[in-house]
């Protein structure tokens, strides 16, 4: 048991700040540091007999930091991204406020 936990452990210890910053990228003469929310992944397998299997994961870009000549780094969101994001947070959070209220009232 203690090898399958030193494995497992093995294989997250890379996992750290590179899945939110990736590698920087030039592009003419600007350098971009893509940024992501989170990163998420996940899989499942069949048994022998029928040897299905599948999986996968997903990244949600918000911006790139953006180095120009001549200028400092600067943060350059994506917008698109930041609305999708937002929008079920808003629901949630009207969701709880209104179930609040009514439970304030009583």
């Amino acid at each position: 048991m203690a090898s399958i936990v030193t494995q497992i452990a093995d294989k997250v210890r890379p996992i750290g700040v590179s899945t939110n910053y990736g590698d920087p990228v030039e592009v003419g003469d600007q350098t971009l540091i893509p940024v992501s929310l989170g990163w998420f992944g996940f899989g499942g397998g069949g048994d022998d007999e029928n040897g299905g299997g599948g999986g996968g994961g997903a990244s949600i870009p918000v911006g790139a930091y953006i180095r120009r000549p001549g200028k400092d780094l600067e943060f350059e969101p994506n917008l698109i991204s930041l609305v999708a994001v937002s929008i079920p947070l808003v629901w949630v959070t009207g969701t709880v406020l209104r179930k609040l209220v009514r439970v304030l009232k009583k």
